[in-house]
């Protein structure tokens, strides 16, 4: 069996207590021992707690116990000072000759020791700080799936801890009292901390990532385009100066969801003009996942072998999905070779016919199962550009993201337009060395056109609510 001492750090009869358990540990081969020292000011309530589980009487400092390791269950209590006096003189013909003045400084010295054992754990907790994670309107079902994957350490890696903060109106903080229950009974070893918000004041604050899942819900008959675009800008309007204010110089903002990623980027960057461009990107990764399916299903493959599909311009908008650079790994056709050779989607896939009809077509099914998928697909897409973000993307494979034009393959500057990039060290760069065909080019420019009056109507709308002599915002 195994004895454990537990008493306060500065008790004279603990230190007593204690030598003559190490003596025994020391000269014994079958008797060890397991301190557990405690702070004066919290040994009432840890001795209470213990007793009360044990069904234990006992009062004073030390208490000294036996765990029975063959046989489990409660421990069998052996007392205090003079009741392990007692025991070891009776089973070892061993006592302890320790004196008052001995054991008093020995007890200060206990106490010293504990103290700065204790800040040197906290200093070394104090330097491992979580990454803070904010999730805008946390009551969708996107953030509930998004919780697992970024605290299972897959994304950000197993030895970075994280803090999730989940951000939403009042009428939903019962949803997320839930979720933040849930999260916590899973024990996810590096999730430090998960936190309800509702007051937008303290949104936030210290965040290194910010991931926005608002959305516009659309019915077309009841509103025009003026005014879902006013709403999106209303909704950035609040978070953009917050952003500015309360998060991290370098923070990332992820913008997702069914409508508007790209107008939702676009707005945060304009309400809020010290956020680095850089920072803020729009995910496209669903539609570029949704169309891989799409063309695995017609091949009779795994989805995971369908690489390099580009997803350009407005992603929950007008978009396009352009296979003129995707790739087939492992596909099982008369040409051999091996697992990291590559076939041309295009040279794969005989039936032009298909591809300019059916497939063109399906994007219109796309859209549909995208806007209708409960929330696995997008939170998968939201993790995976995370995880690409601060490791970098799989050597030479495309991914495409809503990002800030600088006039790449003749795009407009100042859009936000889904484009091809890849992620190193930290960043992201358009892949600009990638050759696209005149009709792909007579695409991007009708795309562009789209989110260039998108951006149109929403600056009008800003400039015509500002009040008279504010700086208007010129594109």
């Amino acid at each position: 069996g195994v004895a454990l001492f537990t008493g306060k750090a500065n008790c004279p009869y603990y230190a007593k207590a204690e030598l003559l358990a190490d003596y025994l540990q020391a000269n014994l081969p079958d008797f060890r021992v397991h301190k557990i020292t405690q702070h004066p000011d919290k040994w009432e309530q840890w001795l209470n707690d213990i007793c009360e589980r044990n069904g234990w009487e006992h009062q004073e400092s030390p208490v000294i116990w036996r765990e029975l390791l063959d046989r489990g269950g409660k421990g069998l209590l052996l007392g205090g000072v003079n009741d392990f006096l007692e025991y070891a003189q009776r089973y070892y013909g061993i006592t302890s000759m320790m004196l008052s003045e001995e054991m008093v400084d020995v007890a200060e010295e206990n106490l010293q020791a504990y103290i700065e054992t204790e800040k040197e754990e906290e200093e070394i907790k104090s330097l491992i700080k979580p990454l803070q994670i904010w999730i805008t309107s946390a009551s969708a079902p996107t953030c509930y799936h998004l919780i697992p994957l970024l605290a299972n350490g897959e994304v950000f890696g197993m030895t970075t801890e994280i803090s999730i903060h989940l951000l939403d109106t009042d009428q939903f903080k019962e949803v997320l009292c839930g979720i933040v229950m849930e999260a916590e009974d899973m024990a996810f070893p590096l999730l430090r901390s998960i936190s309800v918000h509702t007051k937008i004041d303290e949104a936030f604050i210290q965040a290194d990532i910010i991931i926005v899942l608002d959305d516009v819900p659309l019915n077309q008959e009841v509103q025009s385009l003026e005014n879902y675009i006013r709403e999106v800008s209303d909704i950035c309007k609040v978070y953009a100066p917050l952003i500015e204010k309360n998060a991290k110089s370098e923070v990332k903002v992820i913008s997702s969801g069914k409508t508007f990623v790209n107008l939702k980027a676009m707005m945060i960057m304009t309400h809020g003009p010290s956020i680095k461009t850089e920072n803020v990107i729009a995910i496209a990764t669903s539609w570029e996942s949704a169309a891989k399916a799409t063309l695995a299903r017609k091949l009779n493959m795994n989805t995971a072998g369908v690489k390099d599909v580009i997803v350009w311009g407005n992603i929950t908008g007008c978009n396009y999905i352009d296979l003129s650079h995707a790739k087939l790994y492992r596909y099982d056709c008369a040409i051999w070779g091996p697992a990291n050779f590559p076939r041309s989607v295009l040279n794969i896939i005989y039936d032009s016919e298909w591809i300019h009809s059916e497939f063109l077509s399906e994007q219109s099914s796309l859209s549909s199962r995208i806007s209708n998928c409960v929330g696995m697909l997008p939170a998968h897409a939201v993790a995976t550009v995370l995880r690409y973000w601060y490791h970098g993307s799989p050597p030479g494979e495309i991914v495409s993201v809503g990002v800030l034009t600088e006039g790449q393959f003749s795009v407009p500057e100042g859009i936000v337009f889904s484009m091809p990039v890849r992620f190193q060290n930290g960043n992201w760069k358009v892949m600009t060395e990638l050759e696209i065909s005149e009709t792909t080019q007579e695409v991007l420019r009708r795309l562009a056109h789209e989110l260039v009056q998108e951006k149109l109507i929403a600056l009008k709308e800003i400039n015509e609510m500002r009040p008279y002599g504010d700086d208007k915002i010129t594109s």
